[in-house]
């Protein structure tokens, strides 16, 4: 029997070129959202130099701007963050539907990830609790899947990069 190898990222080759992209709707939670994926990747050796911040109106908006930081910028990977908090409408179904879809799409046709830290919640509470209190904080959570995955698709083809 042929044994199988196994590749997983890890969290030692992952300097590089990251971009945060932030809906400011909701941004006394998305504020902490940020400064947890910027502590996170300065703590796991990324250079600050290498590190930009790009501020859209909301969720909405995150595609399109991710799209463009995507071909311009080249980045390694992507950190999406924003909050999308359900009202008493259709709203919430429609903007969280469709900036996840989007983001995913785009992590596929650019071949570069994408870590998708999009607070959806029932509450202010709750995007509270997710945004560095109770529930721990979803900036940090999603910028470790972007060093990991960074870190991943390097040892599944080294030399390839996005430069």
């Amino acid at each position: 029997m042929q044994s199988l190898s196994q590749v997983e990222g890890t969290f030692v080759d992952v300097d590089g070129r990251y971009v945060i992209v932030v809906g400011r709707f909701n941004h006394h939670v998305v504020d902490s959202l940020v400064e947890g994926a910027v502590d996170s990747l300065v703590r796991h050796g990324v250079d600050m130099e290498h590190i930009d911040i790009v501020h859209v109106p909301g969720a909405w908006e995150l595609p399109l701007a991710v799209k463009r930081v995507l071909k311009v910028v080249k980045p390694d990977a992507v950190i999406a963050l924003g909050a999308v908090i359900r009202g008493g409408t259709p709203h919430f179904e429609y903007v969280a539907g469709g900036c996840n879809t989007a983001l995913n799409q785009l992590q596929l046709e650019f071949d570069t990830p994408i870590a998708n830290g999009v607070l959806t919640v029932e509450s202010i509470e709750q995007a509270i609790e997710r945004a560095g209190t109770k529930a721990g904080n979803k900036g940090t959570e999603a910028a470790m899947a972007a060093m990991e995955m960074v870190s991943l698709l390097r040892a599944i083809a080294p030399g390839d990069t996005h430069e």
